[in-house]
């Protein structure tokens, strides 16, 4: 899509023109210049649909040559207007302007800093569908939106680092919503040497051979079921002179079947998504070179898939993760905190700033704070404070919770140093406990457990129904602010 600058308001034409609309149509930038063409008949109508100006209410007013474009848009923004409530206008302005090909706007001028960056991703990321294997695919139509009206040079200069992230949710979402039959670990690994190459990222993989040799028993022992071998990638973006250094950490379960701790049918059905958390440092590698940030940054994404193979891991077992620490494994399905074992180690191994996982890693997570906020755990405060600021700036909710050192005898073990699961109560928590045991002393450490967010469950504003690249956006704005 090119986005575009346009001139003055009143010397544009087109095929659709969107303008803000505040709660009890307030008019907002170009609003007020529409209305007066339109005239008494814009009140008539508005009436009719029920249309006051309402966050996440759109109408599309045919202007009957009243305005030198065919269509009206009018998008709700409420009475409490942040960038979050300007994104998701626009998300939902994508939405319903998706067969429109040039689509004009004046929502730049919304009187917020940032403004044109946040219509831009949202309108980007409402017209987003994975299609690929529909016989006849609904894609969207728009090639251009245009800002017109003051500031619209200026907002198309502000709105490039927008859509390298929005690009990146793209590609983020399309890695979760493929079928786990066309995204085996190696092919993972295939794709992220081309990103890699596409961007100047060096990526390094590891095999099944090289899994072992460097003890990453965590990866391999989830492995060991699976007709298609395991893969780690490791992506290491380096720039002259970085201000600081940052390690991200993602769970690849590209397809989780429990293992034999066998899930149920109905659980399996959304399973291809329980690699949402690589899928989030992939995109985020992509971003975070393609904007040049001033920053360090490795991404390590263990890859495979959880089956019930002849050679899988029985309950049970005790496995070595590659610090060393022995697990007991009681439940095969609890297995993204074993492969996250061996990440965390070895991002802990390079001596970080800051480490900071992502997964969908518990149902307990989903249970206790919905199907949209992630939990967040960090084992220090001032990380903990820096990547909640992060992703409220980029829209994405977290909260934290409690990393209590007396629930850590909920993961004692009769036979190793640990079992990979704990009393029904606390799931989350226990889980966190677990990821808490592989970070190395002294390095600052942030858990995001995605389990909910992760999949979105219909389509709303600038989410799409299934894999929605929740996370990838929290790490991009975690390692700008690392380089200011």
């Amino acid at each position: 899509m090119n986005i575009t600058a346009g001139g003055p308001l009143e010397s544009e034409s087109g095929e659709a023109l969107a303008v803000p609309v505040f709660e009890d149509r307030t008019w907002g930038p170009g609003a007020d210049w529409a209305a007066e063409q339109l005239g008494g008949r814009l009140d008539e109508y508005l009436d009719e649909q029920d249309f006051s100006g309402k966050a996440g209410e759109v109408v599309a007013v045919p202007t009957g040559g009243r305005l030198e474009f065919h269509t009206l848009f009018l998008v709700g923004l409420g009475s409490d207007v942040d960038l979050e409530a300007l994104r998701k206008a626009a998300g939902w302005l994508g939405r319903k302007a998706a067969k429109t090909v040039d689509v004009a706007t004046t929502l730049h001028q919304v009187d917020l800093d940032g403004a044109a960056g946040a219509v831009v991703e949202g309108f980007l990321l409402g017209q987003y569908r994975f299609d690929t294997y529909k016989s006849e695919p609904k894609l969207a139509k728009t090639e251009m939106l245009r800002f017109v009206g003051d500031g619209a040079g200026d907002a198309v200069d502000a709105s490039g680092p927008a859509q390298v992230v929005a690009d990146a949710v793209y590609l983020t979402r399309d890695l979760i919503n493929e079928p786990a039959n066309a995204k085996a670990p190696a092919v993972l690994a295939d794709r992220a040497r081309e990103i890699g190459r596409s961007v100047g990222v060096a990526v390094k993989v590891l095999g099944p051979d090289e899994i072992l040799a460097e003890r990453l028993g965590g990866l391999a022992g989830v492995s060991l079921g699976a007709h298609n071998p395991a893969r780690l990638v490791e992506f290491s973006y380096e720039p002259a002179d970085p201000k600081a250094f940052v390690a991200l950490v993602g769970k690849g379960v590209v397809f989780d079947s429990g293992g034999l701790s066998l899930k149920t049918g109905e659980g399996m059905e959304t399973m291809k998504t329980d690699m949402a958390g690589a899928a989030a440092v992939f995109g985020a590698i992509q971003a975070i070179a393609a904007l040049r940030i001033p920053v360090k940054v490795i991404g390590i994404t263990p890859l495979t898939e959880n089956m019930p193979g002849g050679g899988a891991m029985r309950p049970g077992d005790v496995i070595r993760p590659r610090n060393g620490k022995t697990v007991e494994v009681l439940n095969t399905d609890a297995e993204g905190r074993l492969v996250l074992a061996d990440g965390l180690s070895l991002a802990g191994e390079a001596e970080p700033d800051l480490i900071v996982d992502v997964a969908t890693l518990t149902g307990a997570c989903k249970v206790a704070l919905g199907e949209k906020i992630g939990g967040l755990w960090a084992n220090d405060d001032e990380a903990a404070e820096q990547v909640l600021a992060a992703a409220a700036r980029a829209g994405e909710r977290f909260w934290r919770m409690p990393l209590p050192e007396d629930y850590r005898k909920n993961i004692d073990s009769d036979i190793a140093d640990m079992k990979n699961i704990g009393a029904r109560w606390g799931g989350a928590i226990n889980a966190a406990l677990f990821l808490k045991e592989f970070v190395a002393d002294g390095v600052p450490w942030v858990h995001l457990d995605i389990a909910g967010p992760g999949r979105w469950s219909n389509d709303e504003h600038y989410q799409s129904k299934g894999g929605s690249g929740f996370g990838m956006r929290t790490l991009v704005a975690l390692v700008e602010d690392f380089a200011s």
